[in-house]
């Protein structure tokens, strides 16, 4: 599929582009190039370093941010393919600075898009989060604002091929910021804090993510919101898979913080459907036949008022599960 091809990843120096990056030249040795795009001269430095130009000559490192227009629009020259994972995403962080995260989130998606629409980019995949989904805060307010931005870019392309899809889910496990890094470093304490015992969450791995985006990049046929079908785990399992003999405080959610993550509201049911591997929420006025893409991918019609959050999951990961997969992530780390 990529190989001849161009491609640019924005945000291309955080955990996903850089796994990404690794899959794409194993996968793709005759890629012809594959453009890192992001605004962090130091992260450029380090990628660069783990894939040095003599031994990856297909890969350039591009300075950019996705606010500048024209910027974005220069980097896109000759690209074939473009996924989108550059965000502001930290809570805290975009609250205190809302015009921030809205310049990011969403003046930076829509530039995207108008670049792409005006260089003929062929197919482009979003990024999106389960906070997009019924959002509490201003980042699942942003990304919800980006992904409609996305899927209404195929009503506007007109003659143009360029098919733009979005991708969903959670946080990675063991991700920068998430909760098993941050429980592990406790662990040295003796204490690890629960925000709620009732909490839930969803469980991705890095893998899980990559070959999520590699599949819409691939089979998207425009405005779709590809959703994984994944466990859940029990926070409170979690402290137990990590440190048992640990204190295991209550000490409140966090502002902006859900109970259970979603995915699928109720409302989104109306154009939410099985594909087997994944769910997908079709957009209310596909520029397609939809009775070809449920002939092409066996789609099944969720029953209406389906939901998907990870308290209401029906595969949660017991302790010891947790714990086989922390170590192996350690382990891989360590390798």
């Amino acid at each position: 599929m990529l190989n001849g091809k161009s491609i640019l990843i924005t945000g291309g120096t955080g955990s996903l582009g850089t796994a990404l990056t690794k899959r794409i030249i194993k996968q793709y040795p005759d890629i012809k190039r594959l453009v890192i795009f992001s605004r962090d001269e130091q992260k450029q430095f380090q990628m660069a370093n783990k894939f040095p130009p003599e031994k990856h000559p297909s890969i350039r490192f591009f300075i950019g941010d996705i606010r500048d227009f024209s910027r974005v629009k220069r980097a896109l020259r000759d690209i074939d393919y473009v996924i989108h994972t550059a965000a502001m995403k930290h809570v805290p962080i975009a609250e205190y600075n809302p015009m921030e995260c809205i310049k990011t989130n969403i003046i930076g998606a829509e530039n995207l898009i108008n670049a792409c629409l005006e260089m003929g980019i062929r197919r482009v995949v979003a990024l999106s989060t389960d906070k997009a989904a019924a959002p509490i805060n201003l980042y699942g307010a942003t990304k919800l604002t980006s992904d409609k931005l996305f899927i209404a870019a195929n009503n506007i392309r007109g003659k143009d091929k360029t098919i733009f899809s979005v991708v969903r889910y959670g946080n990675v496990m063991g991700s920068n910021g998430s909760v098993i890094p941050f429980f592990i470093k406790k662990k040295e304490e003796g204490i690890l804090p629960i925000t709620d015992p009732n909490m839930t969450r969803f469980n991705i791995s890095l893998n899980e993510g990559v070959e999520m985006v590699l599949n819409a990049l691939e089979n998207a046929w425009g405005g779709e919101i590809l959703i994984p079908k994944i466990p859940s785990y029990r926070i409170t399992d979690l402290a137990n898979a990590i440190g048992p003999e640990c204190e295991h405080p209550v000490i409140g959610i966090r502002s902006g913080e859900k109970i259970h993550e979603e995915m699928i509201t109720s409302s989104d049911s109306f154009t939410t459907y099985d594909l087997g591997r994944y769910y997908v929420i079709l957009p209310q006025h596909p520029v397609w036949d939809l009775n070809m893409y449920i002939k092409k991918f066996k789609a099944k019609k969720v029953d209406e008022g389906f939901s998907y959050n990870s308290g209401k999951n029906k595969n949660f990961l017991t302790v010891d599960e947790l714990r086989m997969l922390i170590d192996k992530k350690i382990m891989n780390n360590e390798s």
